[in-house]
């Protein structure tokens, strides 16, 4: 299956590689290849205008932001957006992905997790059973979701981040918009634009 991989940067990169190692004939589509030096002939790299409407489109943007804008110019252009799931990742009984979903090497999805729109797991992520994942969510490398914590549009968790299990009564719960810092332990609700970081995790001043 031939796909389109909408980035430019090293995540874009990687996605190519693992959409490879899955058997896809994929193609790099950005309009600034040349800011990271990728060679025309080595992978077929274009602007995303160029594509063809029934050609899947994986955004492999790391951003959420990025990827929202993305999805828009997307649903206006008339594409087909695509999903990419490792041949290492699992998606356990009863998980439900929405469109878009980036599920790198090593990612794990267990029983009834529900998941949002272009959501994002790196190499070593992890959502257990029965969380609820709004969209454009990131997790970044061996970020650790636990079991029943809702988290809600925009979030992102950082390298190595864990949020303890909520109970099926009372979901530990991620406001829109947070950033859960790398390394961090989340122990209870964190509101919507906090900047969490630390062991347990606390929301870190603005700045000045």
């Amino acid at each position: 299956m031939t796909i389109a991989i909408l980035g430019s940067g090293g995540f874009a990169r990687e996605v190519l590689s693992m959409a490879g190692r899955a058997g896809h004939e994929a193609a790099l589509v950005s309009d600034r290849p040349e800011r990271v030096g990728l060679r025309v002939g080595t992978r077929t790299i274009s602007a995303l205008a160029d594509v063809r409407p029934s050609t899947p489109v994986v955004v492999a943007l790391g951003d959420g932001a990025q990827r929202r804008l993305a999805a828009r110019a997307l649903a206006d252009g008339g594409h087909t957006v695509g999903s990419l799931i490792a041949p290492t990742a699992i998606v356990g009984d009863g998980a439900e992905l929405g469109e878009g979903a980036v599920l790198c090497d090593f990612a794990m999805i267990t029983a009834d997790a529900r998941i949002g729109r272009h959501f994002q797991a790196n190499i070593y992520a992890y959502v257990a059973h029965d969380c609820v994942i709004g969209d454009f969510v990131t997790l970044a490398p061996r970020a650790s979701v636990n079991g029943a914590v809702e988290i809600e549009d925009d979030v992102y968790v950082g390298t190595g981040a864990v949020i303890r299990q909520g109970r099926p009564d009372r979901p530990l719960r991620i406001g829109r918009g947070a950033v859960i810092g790398m390394g961090a332990v989340v122990l209870r609700d964190v509101p919507a634009g906090a900047v969490m970081a630390g062991v347990p995790a606390r929301p870190l001043d603005p700045p000045a």
